[in-house]
């Protein structure tokens, strides 16, 4: 569930509303109504559904994936290394 701070206490205490946005969304209020809502730059990743690389794939809790690397068939030969 997301927790909500009024923009004065957002204001009054960023460190504090970074540190919830760890364990979730925080809506931010202006006068009354929600205007705002704060998010990890990981977890904004997950919900834009953006490309995410190997190392940031490695890196989430839980991730589970197949990875299949292709032959490089065409890269055998013989080297020449004078």
């Amino acid at each position: 569930m997301a927790k909500t701070l009024t923009s004065r206490q957002f204001n009054q205490d960023t460190g504090a509303a970074k540190r919830l946005a760890r364990k979730g969304p925080v809506v931010i209020t202006d006068r009354g109504r929600p205007a705002h809502v704060l998010l990890t730059f990981e977890h904004y990743q997950r919900l834009r559904g953006g490309e995410a690389s190997i190392v940031d794939l490695l890196s989430m809790p839980g991730a589970d994936f197949e990875f299949e690397p292709a032959r490089a068939d065409s890269l055998r030969g013989s080297v020449d290394l004078v």
